[in-house]
């Protein structure tokens, strides 16, 4: 009786120990439904030129900058992937309103190498990154996939943040992304630490849901978040066994496997729920050095002021969302989010209970 109290104490001790070490962090992914700047570069979509009769000016720029930075203020995240910023200024823009919320992201960078496209990708983050490179897409006007590397603690973690062509577009131009990525993926080591993250245009379980539609069927049941990326084996989603007990690094885990399936969207055109932003794990991140991913602390942000009348609220527009800019709403997309660390991975069978914040995650998870 003895010996076991005392090695249950000693456990306890070393598990106390390796917590106050470790370090965790949270990465987030938002789409922010067009955050433009306010100079006229002849590139903007039509309504957000500033000062014409949509209503694209500083006062309403403003509210748009101020509500985005909230939310991400109340993601509490340390790095947050974000889609749909149109240049550097207005990037800038939202990390200085960030910081007048006491929230500071030294570090920012945005996928700005083609000039053909109107959107792209970001990051803000609060750990260095030292690293960036855009991969580009066979199409000169499709937007680049951002590629950063931050150094965590002395860890290095690789992002593919991600914008892929809308469903406006059939499942091939998909594939074009998909393809870009997969190579680049190819070139890293077995073992190494990286995350898919973003706008993927597609759902987790896309080779079911677009099946028996002919507008964006036209590669032979192809998809490219799930055949490409290697997302499934056979027929089958890759779970955490299959991603573990692969010898090389062929296949990837998508995170919304492991919210209960009435979750699983993150964006609600018309009651047709979906989950076009994912973040996808490589093996690198369940092994018993570098960065780790804390299990099952995968979700999407979805606070009550993000909804009106039970639908998402999006950024506001007059005439069904065709005229001006009201000034109120948020974005079209929920985030999404998961929190990792730097000590090896554990199982943890059980869902986790999602805590306010990431230190209050790690002391009621650890």
């Amino acid at each position: 009786m003895l010996k076991t109290t005392i090695i249950t104490i000693l456990l306890f001790m070393l598990l106390c120990l390796t917590s106050s070490e470790a370090k965790t962090f949270k990465i987030a992914s938002y789409n922010l439904q067009n955050l433009f700047d306010l100079t006229h570069d002849r590139t903007e979509y039509l309504e957000y030129i500033p000062n014409t009769r949509f209503g694209w000016t500083k006062a309403i720029f403003d509210i748009k900058i101020a509500n985005i930075a909230r939310v991400i203020k109340d993601l509490e995240a340390d790095v947050v992937s974000l889609q749909e910023v149109e240049s550097k200024k207005s990037l800038v823009c939202l990390a200085n309103k960030l910081k007048s919320f006491n929230v500071n992201y030294p570090y920012l960078e945005i996928a700005d190498d083609s000039r053909t496209v109107t959107v792209k990708c970001a990051v803000l983050s609060k750990y260095p990154i030292i690293k960036k490179e855009e991969i580009k897409i066979k199409n000169k006007f499709t937007r680049n996939i951002l590629k950063v590397t931050l150094d965590i603690e002395g860890n290095h973690l690789i992002l593919f943040i991600n914008h892929w062509k809308s469903k406006k577009g059939s499942e091939s131009h998909r594939i074009d992304y998909a393809k870009a990525l997969k190579k680049a993926i190819d070139k890293l080591k077995d073992d190494e630490d990286f995350v898919l993250i973003g706008d993927f245009n597609s759902n987790y379980n896309e080779y079911k849901t677009f099946v028996n539609n002919k507008k964006l069927n036209d590669t032979d049941n192809i998809t490219g978040i799930n055949h490409v990326l290697k997302t499934i084996n056979g027929s089958n989603i890759v779970n955490e066994k299959i991603l573990t007990m692969q010898p090389g690094n062929e296949y990837l885990y998508n995170l919304w496997l492991e919210v209960n399936m009435k979750r699983r969207w993150s964006y609600n055109f018309f009651g047709n729920k979906s989950s076009p932003d994912n973040i996808i794990l490589s093996k690198g991140l369940y092994n018993d050095k570098g960065i780790s991913y804390i299990d099952n602390s995968f979700d999407k942000f979805d606070p009550d002021y993000l909804f009106n009348r039970n639908a998402i609220y999006r950024w506001q527009r007059a005439k069904k969302g065709k005229g001006r800019h009201i000034g109120a709403g948020y974005s079209d997309h929920l985030p999404i989010f998961a929190i990792f660390f730097t000590e090896p991975f554990r199982k943890y069978p059980e869902p986790v209970i999602k805590k306010k914040s990431t230190s209050d995650f790690f002391i009621g998870k650890y």
